[in-house]
């Protein structure tokens, strides 16, 4: 993992019917997050997305 992919804490994810959900991109910032998450729901109203704080996988 890159140091840039290190940074990126929030994620706007795509929620599915199955009750799971896609990572639809990755933000350093909440806001920038929470804007593109509205963004993406203009666009598409009827897709569910959220943010989430999106911790990643330091192994």
């Amino acid at each position: 993992m890159t140091y840039s992919e290190r940074l990126n804490y929030w994620a706007v994810v795509r929620l599915l019917p199955t009750h799971q959900w896609v990572v639809v991109a990755r933000f350093h910032s909440r806001s920038d997050a929470d804007g593109y998450c509205q963004f993406l729901q203009r666009q598409m109203p009827n897709q569910k997305f959220m943010v989430v704080f999106d911790l990643p996988d330091f192994h």
